[in-house]
C-alpha cells in the first residue's frame, strides 16, 4: 500500500483520556461491540491492552494494509496473528471516505524526513525543537519523553515518574530542562535530561485536572492551558508556585498558546469562536471574538508583528487576528471545509500548518505577503499532526501521532 493512503487515526473534536477502561467508551457510555467473525477475539485481546474498543469501532476505517500499518505501529503482533488481525479489521472496518489532499505547487522546496519512535503505540503528541538541534516529543500513551538527534537518528526515551501521566505539551527552559504537562494526572513536570530526574508540580485545585499546552514567557514564567478544566495556569519555576484563573465563559476549552514580543500570552478557545490574551502580572483576561460563530480555533501561531494566526479546525480556514484593532481576515484552507487545520507555526514570518483530516495529512505553506498557498503530502500520512514547532534553523519539527513518528521538514 502507498503510505499516502494512510488515514489519520482518530481526529476527535476534543482530546480525551487515553487510559480508558478497556471495552468501554471514554465518556462512560455503553461498551463498544466488535462484530462476530474469525479474528474477533484476537482483536479484542490485542487492542484492549492499551485503549477502548470504541477507538476501533468508531475509527475512520482503513484498508486491510492500512490496518496492518496502524496496529504494527502500536503492538508487535506475532507473524501468525497478523493476517488474522488484518483480515478481520479490513473486512469489518473498511476505509471511509475522507477529504483528499489538495496539492498546490509553488516556488518553495522542502524535504520531509520521519523517524519511528522506539515505543510502539506511543502516540507522539507534541514536539519541541531545542537550541542544541534536538527534537523532543511527548510519548502520550507510553508515558515517556523522547529525544531525537536528527543528524544521527539517535533516539532516547525518558520514563516519567507517575504511571499513565499522559504527557501532552512541551516547553524548554534556559537551563535545558524539558517541561511537560501531565494531562492525565493533573501536574506539570520537569525533566533534567542530564540525570533523567523528573520533578512534578501538582495542581493546587482538584478541578484543574488536565494541564494541556505549556509555554515560557520572556521572564521565565511557565504558562499553560487546562482544556476541560476551562482554566489557565502560571507556574513560577523558582518557587513552584502555581496560580490558576478560570475562563469567563463555560466550555471555552482553552487550547493552543503563544507569547507576544511584549510578553503577553495569547490562546485560542477551542470551545468557542474566540482568542484570548492575559495580563502577564494580574492574569486578567481579554477576549477577541472571531466573526464566524462556527469558528473553533485549535492551535495558534504568531508573526513578528504580533499578529495572531489560528487554525480554524471546524471550518477549514486559516485566520489572522490583529489584537491592536480586533480585525480578522480568513482564508479557506486548500483542501476545503472538512480538512481540519490543526498544528501550526511560523518560520521567518511564513505561516505553516497541517491539514489533519485529509488523506494524507498535508504540510501547508502560506505567505502573508502574497496570500498564496503551497502544499505537500506527508510521506507516512501523518496520522494527525496535532502540533508543530520551528527549529533554530527555521525548519519544522512535527509529531505524527497516528503513525508513531516524529518528523523534520527542512525548508530549502
Amino acid at each position: 500500500m502507498s503510505l499516502k493512503s494512510f488515514v489519520p487515526a482518530v481526529a476527535a473534536a476534543v482530546l480525551i483520556s487515553v487510559f480508558a477502561v478497556p471495552a468501554q467508551t471514554q465518556r462512560g457510555g455503553p461498551p463498544a461491540v466488535l462484530p462476530e467473525g474469525s479474528g474477533k477475539d484476537l482483536v479484542q485481546a490485542t487492542c484492549t491492552k492499551c485503549h477502548a474498543v470504541n477507538l476501533v469501532v468508531n475509527s475512520g476505517g482503513y484498508t486491510r494494509e492500512g490496518w496492518e500499518t496502524l496496529y504494527s505501529s502500536m503492538v508487535a503482533a506475532p507473524a501468525a496473528d497478523r493476517a488474522v488481525l488484518s483480515d478481520y479489521l479490513g473486512k469489518n472496518f473498511p476505509e471511509k471516505p475522507r477529504p483528499p489532499a489538495v496539492l498546490i505547487p509553488g516556488s518553495a522546496s522542502v524535504s520531509i524526513k520521519e523517524w519511528v519512535v522506539p515505543s510502539l503505540g506511543s502516540r507522539p503528541h507534541d514536539p519541541i525543537a531545542t537550541p542544541d538541534g534536538a527534537i523532543w516529543w511527548t510519548g502520550q500513551w507510553a508515558n515517556v519523553l523522547g529525544r531525537l538527534d536528527p543528524k544521527t537518528g539517535a533516539m532516547k526515551e525518558f520514563p516519567l515518574k507517575t504511571p499513565a501521566s499522559g504527557p501532552h505539551g512541551l516547553a524548554a527552559d534556559a537551563a535545558g530542562n524539558i517541561w511537560y504537562t501531565g494531562n492525565s494526572k493533573a501536574h506539570v513536570g520537569k525533566l533534567d535530561p542530564k540525570t533523567g530526574t523528573v520533578t512534578e508540580y501538582p495542581m493546587p485545585d482538584p478541578a484543574a485536572r488536565d494541564p494541556h499546552t505549556p509555554i515560557f514567557d520572556q521572564k521565565g514564567m511557565l504558562w499553560f492551558t487546562l482544556q476541560q478544566a476551562n482554566m489557565v495556569g502560571r507556574l513560577n519555576p523558582q518557587t513552584g508556585d502555581i496560580k490558576l484563573v478560570t475562563m469567563p465563559s463555560a466550555r471555552s476549552l482553552p487550547y493552543g498558546m503563544v507569547v507576544s514580543s511584549t510578553g503577553v500570552p495569547f490562546l485560542v478557545e477551542f470551545g468557542a469562536n474566540r482568542v484570548a490574551s492575559f495580563d502577564p502580572v494580574t492574569m486578567a483576561i481579554t477576549e477577541y471574538p472571531l466573526p464566524n460563530a462556527e469558528s473553533r480555533p485549535r492551535r495558534i501561531a504568531i508573526t513578528s508583528d504580533d499578529a495572531i494566526w489560528y487554525s480554524d479546525y471546524s471550518r477549514g480556514y486559516l485566520g489572522r487576528l490583529d489584537p491592536k484593532t480586533g480585525a480578522v481576515k480568513e482564508w479557506p484552507s486548500p483542501s476545503g471545509p472538512r480538512s481540519q487545520p490543526y498544528g501550526i507555526t511560523v518560520s521567518k514570518d511564513i505561516v505553516w500548518y497541517s491539514e489533519s483530516a485529509v488523506r494524507p495529512n498535508t504540510i501547508v505553506r502560506f505567505d502573508p505577503k502574497t496570500e498564496k498557498f503551497q502544499t505537500w503530502a506527508i510521506p507516512s500520512g501523518g496520522g494527525v499532526v496535532r502540533n508543530m514547532m520551528t527549529t533554530r534553523d527555521g525548519n519544522l519539527a512535527l509529531a505524527c501521532s497516528g503513525v508513531n513518528r516524529v518528523a523534520l521538514v527542512e525548508i530549502k
